[in-house]
């Protein structure tokens, strides 16, 4: 059995200024550390339980099967953050059959980024014995 201590997502964006611009600063994800010198330095942010980094340049944009999924507390607040930062919106935030709340929004190379609501009544939230 492999004993995972840490986990991250790796992203080699086509213009990695561009890339850095949109996770950093228009999604404001906190930078856990940074590596390298030069526009295609390393750079990791903190993604919840995880990270993501940003580093290396690449020549074609990620697979279409390539998404990233990202819990936040409340899809509607988000929206409204991400439309000030003029982040543009796939799919504004709408509640699921399967009881989730989800909107859509791209990175600059075209990754899918779900960002998802677990309401307090959703399957999700249960934890036998706590």
């Amino acid at each position: 059995m492999v004993h995972v201590l840490s986990s991250r997502t790796l992203v080699h964006p086509t213009d990695p200024e561009r890339s850095r611009a949109f996770y950093g600063e228009r999604l404001g994800l906190p930078v856990y550390r940074e590596f390298g010198t030069g526009p295609e330095r390393g750079t990791v942010y903190f993604l919840g339980g995880g990270f993501l980094e940003v580093s290396g340049r690449s020549d074609a944009a990620a697979a279409p099967a390539v998404q990233l999924w990202l819990q936040v507390a409340d899809a509607a607040a988000a929206h409204e953050e991400l439309v000030a930062q003029g982040v543009e919106i796939v799919r504004p935030p709408v509640r699921e059959p399967w009881g989730l709340v989800e909107m859509w929004i791209t990175d600059p190379d075209g990754i899918r980024i779900v960002l998802v609501e677990v309401p307090a009544d959703h399957p999700l939230r249960y934890r036998p014995g706590i």
